[in-house]
């Protein structure tokens, strides 16, 4: 693929949710969310054919609101999760749901390639994930190496331990964190750490990147000031446990040994403009990139 040309595929409305499908091995698929103030959103299914360079899609409906993250369960392809905005008392909510796509959502499935864009079918609603206590969820986390049963979200100051039961359709807190300190502390983004038998998470919130230990939800590390403004998203080395990166609105990309927080053990500052994702390779997997 390193000599093909790029694949672009073209969407009606803005989107700024990416991820892969992680129960999928045998093809290579990824899920893109909306956002659309006026009109339904979607669920775009791509699948990329990496033999001829081709993108097959499959779309379904997201009524639920404009979707700023998206998340797929280790075990089931079928299941997602997302985090979207809706409008409750006149103000803006941001929530989070488990969802299941139809029988027969697969690429391949309709009467003709089109079939899905003209006729989306939507998504099945299995359980919501927030509550009056605990709302404005800023994203769901799926437990790595998991059977799919227990999910983490951040929702303002919260982290909050999900089991997911009776196949999806029931949802109860276990745990929770709460991150405190001066002024309106809040979650902006999080990743659930594949080593360590999962049991720890790294959190962001303004310009600090915290890690947790699952087992007694409590702070392990911190990196005070890691950017020079907010840090907007991080990512897990999946080969080597102790090493992070991140990217912020100061334009910058810092990698972390997470053993020595002083300082970052480099830091790209390749960007004109700030940076809203980031994320460490695979060797393994194929990517995609959403502008």
């Amino acid at each position: 693929m390193e000599d093909d040309a790029p694949v672009i595929y073209g969407l009606e409305f803005q989107a700024r949710a990416l991820t892969a499908q992680t129960a999928e091995t045998d093809a290579i698929r990824f899920l893109v969310g909306t956002q659309s103030l006026k009109f339904d959103n979607q669920i775009h299914i791509i699948d990329f054919d990496d033999e001829n360079n081709i993108i097959n899609k499959t779309v379904l409906l997201h009524q639920a609101g404009e979707i700023w993250h998206i998340g797929t369960s280790p075990a089931d392809k079928a299941v997602l999760t997302t985090c979207f905005n809706k409008t409750s008392d006149s103000r803006v909510v941001s929530c989070a749901a488990v969802w299941r796509m139809p029988s027969d959502w697969e690429t391949g499935s309709h009467e003709s390639p089109d079939d899905s864009v003209h006729n989306p079918q939507s998504l099945e609603l299995l359980c919501h994930l927030d509550d009056r206590t605990h709302s404005n969820t800023a994203c769901v986390l799926w437990e790595p190496m998991g059977d799919g049963k227990r999910v983490m979200s951040l929702a303002d100051n919260h982290a909050l331990l999900w089991d997911l039961q009776e196949s999806s359709t029931q949802a109860t807190v276990s745990s929770t964190a709460t991150l405190e300190g001066k002024g309106q502390l809040k979650f902006t983004s999080g990743k659930w750490s594949p080593h360590h038998n999962c049991s720890q998470l790294t959190t962001a919130n303004d310009t600090a990147i915290r890690g947790w230990d699952l087992r007694t939800m409590t702070q392990i590390y911190c990196i005070e000031n890691a950017h020079g403004q907010l840090v907007r998203d991080l990512d897990i080395n999946p080969n080597r446990q102790y090493y992070l990166a991140s990217c912020g609105d100061d334009c910058k990309v810092k990698f972390w040994d997470v053993r020595n927080v002083q300082e970052p053990v480099k830091t790209l500052e390749d960007h004109s403009h700030w940076c809203v994702d980031c994320k460490m390779k695979n060797v393994s997997q194929k990517y995609t990139q959403l502008q």
